[in-house]
């Protein structure tokens, strides 16, 4: 078996597991708000607007209700109903509304752009991550972080602009209106009651966020071990073990849903004190507007207005500790994405790097070493010393227009050779040079368009089989990709299908076999048609019949192109050019088939073996 780049665990920087630093989430989030500025303002403005005609709907209820107080026999009876002021309150009750959804009009771009921009940068980033990373990663975990993440930002921004910040300017627009109006003694009440229950939300939601990080950790957590079971659906058929994944899966669940209880319990707690606190403080200004109306210093109307201004300020006041949990969740899930983007590159183009240039296609490999797993440094998170080395100062070339094998046994570093051709990660030692062109030194975009793989575990997108083909060059035309298939032998299989390129390869291409998926893989490359090629055991999944048709197909599109060939049947590679031997990542022996062969060493060896099986396996 060929052996993977396995390594020591990188973990993501924790971000859930510690409280974020708030101030610097929204610092974060500030650049892709501050392109949106000019709406901001202007959504800013509505909100102002859309509080104060808020503001301004108790004032005229005051006065429609004065206005209807008139004793029996009062000569005014007859104008009872006061047009001016019903057209008055209606009018304000709809600029209200209007301002609030020109409010959120106008911010829509904003927030959706900002979600958009972000979910972009870090969709372009994990891409830009090694593959060391991508290895280690868990999908489910990481897709729920994300989907959380770009979640999260939507929601705080709606939160913030169309809950938070318009109950903050109505509480100042009713604080001074009581302070003007009447005496102080409202303002210190609802002031007081303002601050206990912000505290006491602040308090609480605070002791009870670790109980919502604990279940997110085991909501993502029981998402991963689904996905996982599923994406590896075959395996668990082999073993038959559906119901042990299920009983994982329900483990999983139950975790969270104790989490959940925990979590919801705590909320109730938090629900009770606030509706106890706003009970309180109503009690408090109700009566004491009850006795100025009583003593003769309020009118009917005033205890109305006060009433709905408390009404219209405890409404959303009600929201505030769910609000203030939901921020802070946000903000949590947030830090927890943009920690994604923290996440440094282990393989990055140098500074200034120019384009890759290619001219004859000469590759050399000058006294490569590598090694997969890495030590951490104790507190500081970066590589001290690497262990289990794969390759011991490997050096061979591939002439321009030449093709180059490579053989040995499992785990001998034949496919590392293609991952560092292709600076999936850097070389520990000596270099990899194209056309005299040190690769860490060009950019990873030229370098990789000027290579073209067939790899020995074949990957499809869950698309149709024409698009898999079109993969290799984005933009070819139907034609094209015919051509690239039939050149590839699966053209007729295709054609005989009833959708034809339009057939649905399924998640992984689970629905074709190994031989077909291999197919598409080399028709796919034979599409881009680049200078240099690497055929990673590209023919291992097809039978001997297919193998010697592709293998014809596959040495005439070599032809003029360098090609690194990775085999392990060395009746394929036969007519190399040069055939290098390793053996526990060092090169044992190099030379043509018939050379190798003449010295009887390792490569003869290994020849014997296998011309001994084919007959058996025949």
């Amino acid at each position: 078996m060929r052996r993977s780049a396995t390594a020591s665990p990188l973990p993501l920087p924790a971000a859930a597991d510690a409280s974020p630093s708030d101030f610097g989430v929204l610092k974060r989030l500030g650049p892709y708000l501050w392109r949106y500025r000019w709406r901001v303002a202007a959504a800013l403005l509505f909100l102002v607007a859309a509080k104060m005609a808020n503001v301004g709907v108790p004032v005229l209820l005051k006065h429609l209700v004065d206005a209807l107080d008139l004793k029996p026999g009062d000569p005014r009876a007859i104008l009872v109903v006061p047009i001016g002021l019903l057209l008055a309150y209606a009018a304000l009750r709809l600029s209200t509304s209007v301002f609030t959804e020109l409010r959120e009009l106008i911010f829509a771009k904003a927030s959706f752009g900002a979600a958009k921009e972000i979910a972009l940068e870090v969709f372009g980033h994990l891409h830009a991550l090694s593959l060391r990373f991508h290895l280690e990663r868990q999908t489910g975990g990481l897709s729920r972080d994300i989907e959380r993440g770009t979640r999260a930002l939507q929601s705080l921004l709606s939160y913030s602009l169309y809950t938070i910040a318009p109950t903050l300017v109505e509480v100042l627009l009713v604080l001074g209106f009581l302070g003007w109006r009447f005496d102080a003694g409202y303002v210190w009440i609802t002031l007081a009651a303002l601050t206990l229950y912000v505290v006491f939300s602040v308090v609480v939601t605070e002791w009870r966020t670790q109980f919502r990080r604990t279940m997110n950790e085991l909501d993502s957590k029981a998402h991963t071990r689904a996905i996982d079971a599923l994406l590896n659906y075959e395996t668990v058929k082999y073993f038959n073990n559906e119901a042990y994944e299920t009983r994982r899966y329900e483990q999983g669940l139950e975790s969270y849903r104790q989490a959940q209880v925990k979590s919801q319990l705590t909320l109730s707690l938090l629900n009770t004190g606030q509706q106890l606190v706003i009970a309180l403080s109503l009690v408090a200004l109700l009566w004491r507007a009850t006795q100025g109306v009583v003593d003769g210093r309020l009118a009917l109307g005033d205890l109305v207005m006060i009433n709905a201004f408390l009404i219209q300020l405890y409404i959303p006041l009600n929201f505030l500790g769910v609000l203030y949990r939901e921020v802070k969740q946000s903000l949590t899930d947030l830090d927890r994405m943009f920690a994604l983007l923290s996440r440094e590159r282990e393989v990055a183009d140098a500074p200034g790097a120019p384009p890759l240039q290619v001219r004859d296609g000469v590759v050399r490999f000058e006294q490569v070493s590598f090694a997969y797993d890495r030590v951490e440094e104790p507190g500081e998170g970066k590589p001290k010393a690497a262990v289990r080395p794969i390759l011991h100062q490997v050096s061979f070339e591939i002439p321009a227009g030449k093709t180059v094998a490579v053989v040995g046994a499992s785990g001998a570093g034949k496919s590392t050779l293609a991952r560092l051709l292709y600076r999936f990660y850097d070389v520990g030692g000596g270099r990899i040079t194209i056309d005299g062109q040190d690769i860490r030194g060009v950019t990873q975009d030229s370098l990789r368009r000027a290579i073209g793989i067939v790899p020995q575990d074949t990957v499809l997108f869950n698309d149709t089989v024409g698009y898999n083909i079109a993969y290799g060059r984005p933009g070819a035309g139907d034609a094209e990709v015919h051509a690239a298939a039939a050149a590839a032998h699966i053209h007729g299989f295709i054609a005989a299908t009833p959708k034809g390129y339009d057939t649905m390869v399924g998640e992984r291409g689970l629905k074709l076999s190994g031989g077909e998926k291999q197919r598409v893989a080399i028709a796919r490359t034979l599409l881009k048609n680049p200078p240099i090629l690497i055929f990673d055991e590209a023919t291992s999944a097809l039978d001997s019949a297919n193998e010697r048709a592709i293998q014809a197909e596959l040495k005439s599109a070599a032809q003029g192109k360098t090609a690194l060939v990775i085999a392990h049947r060395l009746s394929t590679i036969a007519d190399a050019h040069a055939i290098v031997v390793l053996d526990a990542g060092r090169v044992v022996e190099v030379g043509s088939h018939a050379e190798l062969l003449a010295r009887d060493g390792r490569y003869a060896q290994m020849w014997r073996l296998q011309q001994a099986e084919e007959p058996e396996t025949a």
